[in-house]
């Protein structure tokens, strides 16, 4: 019988392709989501199409504060090599229109649908009559209707409670031990694993943005310079 702990894992990267944003190996430990066949348990926050595309996550969470835009949904599809979950509303955009940019984001390829806190449960009820995706429902407090939710049509919840998100996690896990659950992990591995043990299948991770990037590269090719001078 063959040793699972003893088995190689090959990793391979390209010389331009190693320079990548690699998510926390903790997130690891989580059980994942498996959507369509495809086992997901760590999502980049993000709408970067540049951090999409060098990045090591499962799949990618793209809510931005803005009205969601088909233009936009085609563009993160397009340039991600892994599933996308893409906003369509349910904060600032209400209503039919939620509706309607969830069918079209279904039909651009992404693999799942994110809405807000404030949407309504007969928004999602009507979205699940529409598509055929995984309707991703954003939750910030425990004191949500979680069954309400789900009863409408939320296939996965995606906790965001900030440092109360384990919390919140832990009080779902209790009555709904089967719902999956996508969690904001915070700053640490501590936290990722705490939500993680809290109950969460899947973390969200938001990397450092670009111009954080840029200035730890900016600073070493000066002192590069500094060096050489």
């Amino acid at each position: 019988m063959t040793n699972k702990k003893n088995k190689n894992v090959p990793d391979i990267k390209g010389t331009l392709r190693s320079h990548m944003i690699e998510l926390p190996q903790v997130i690891r430990n989580a059980t994942g989501i498996r959507v369509f066949g495809k086992r997901l348990k760590s999502f980049v926050f993000s709408t970067d199409v540049a951090v999409i595309r060098n990045t090591n996550a499962d799949a990618i969470i793209a809510v931005y504060p803005f009205t969601p835009q088909p233009v936009i949904t085609a563009a993160l599809v397009l340039a991600a090599d892994v599933p996308v979950f893409c906003g369509v509303g349910g904060g600032l955009t209400m209503g039919k229109r939620v509706v309607n940019l969830a069918l079209d984001a279904e039909f651009k390829g992404a693999m799942g649908v994110v809405v807000n806190s404030p949407t309504s449960n007969e928004v999602i009820g009507l979205i699940r009559e529409t598509i055929d995706i995984p309707i991703v429902v954003t939750v910030v407090s425990e004191y949500e209707d979680i069954e309400a939710r789900i009863n409408s049509g939320a296939t996965i919840l995606n906790v965001s409670g900030a440092k109360r998100t384990a919390y919140i996690v832990r009080k779902i896990r209790e009555k709904f031990p089967d719902v999956p659950i996508i969690a904001t992990g915070g700053p640490n591995d501590d936290s990722i694993l705490e939500t993680i043990e809290a109950g969460a299948n899947a973390i969200t991770y938001t990397p450092e943005t670009n111009a954080d990037i840029f200035k730890d590269m900016m600073k070493n090719y000066r002192k590069r310079y500094e060096e050489e001078s």
